[in-house]
């Protein structure tokens, strides 16, 4: 732009000493580019004061352009801004996605099971040499930064997870993304049990102690082999036709209203309701057939891909 602005100028001010347009940009061009081919006109004392001022601002800017121009065609610069300008493009396309903040074992670990239920998912991190490569979807930057959340997207996120390396940055993460999107699932990362009420009252949704989750499974193998194995392949394998899902029922559901007798869905759709949950959190696990769904209510069925996704199309209106 600096140097736009010098050419711009350098042809306005040779025009405005008599040159024609072509001369003027001839002329200004040559000049600050020391090049110093011809002088379409011998100078008059006017023409040597506006060429000496034109010579010292435009050469250095001329200089420094050209220098950074090579430099990003020769260190691949220019390459990496245009690459990123298309994640960026890719990053404002999505909707519902999941922003993953903090790229350590646990974020990557997240990060395996979220691409395997095929969903879009942006990294956040402050270190870029730690960031995963193309073609996954990243953004550099401290994820407690209002600007950098907003850059991954998170006024159309559908879910949030702050899995960074300590409770107070998780913490601000929180805060931060929960001023942002009042309506935001905040899934959180504790190291500490006295961490966990305090990442709630931030705004989180669900708070995870990576340690206590891996001594309860642990536990489950050392007693339950066969169940914790069986559950852990259809949640997160994907080695079994089967596997876990939840369906919430929304307003105007055709299943709104409806027993689960009269829904039939384990004949419409060949899904098993294995459990329910009402507004207010409370399980009703191997519901009664009578039971009556509800508008809010999120049904937990079990069932091949094609059954699940029959159950899903059922309950919209």
């Amino acid at each position: 732009m600096a140097l736009l602005v010098i050419v711009v100028c350098g042809t306005a001010g040779f025009v405005g000493l008599g040159y024609s347009f072509v001369d003027a940009l001839f002329q200004t061009v040559v000049t600050i580019s020391t090049v110093g081919f011809r002088e379409v006109h011998n100078f008059g004392a006017p023409g040597e004061i506006f060429s000496i001022f034109l010579i010292v601002a435009g050469v250095g800017t001329a200089a420094y352009t050209f220098s950074v121009l090579i430099d990003s065609f020769v260190e691949g610069h220019l390459t990496d801004l245009v690459a990123r300008r298309r994640m960026e493009r890719r990053i404002e396309s999505l909707n519902g996605h999941v922003i993953l903040c903090g790229w350590g074992r646990v974020g990557q670990a997240i990060a395996r099971h979220v691409a395997g239920a095929d969903q879009d998912m942006v990294v956040v991190d402050q270190v870029s040499e730690r960031l995963p490569p193309a073609p996954a979807l990243t953004v550099q930057g401290d994820a407690t930064d209002d600007a950098v959340l907003k850059s991954a997207g998170i006024g159309r996120a559908g879910v949030l997870v702050t899995a960074l390396a300590a409770d107070p940055e998780n913490l601000y993460v929180t805060l931060t993304a929960r001023s942002l999107c009042p309506d935001l699932f905040i899934v959180a990362r504790a190291y500490a049990d006295s961490s966990v009420d305090k990442l709630l009252q931030a705004g989180a949704n669900r708070v995870v102690n990576p340690a206590n989750i891996g001594g309860a499974r642990m536990a489950a193998f050392a007693l339950q082999p066969h169940v914790a194995e069986f559950v852990d392949v259809v949640m997160h394998d994907g080695s079994l036709e089967f596997r876990l899902e939840e369906v919430s029922v929304p307003k105007g559901s055709p299943l709104d209203g409806q027993t689960l007798r009269d829904a039939r869905i384990r004949h419409r759709t060949g899904a098993l309701v294995l459990a329910m949950r009402n507004e207010a959190g409370e399980f009703m696990t191997n519901p009664s057939p009578d039971v009556e769904i509800t508008a809010g209510h999120t049904l937990i069925a079990i069932g091949t891909s094609n059954q699940l996704e029959a159950l899903s199309q059922s309950v919209h209106p």
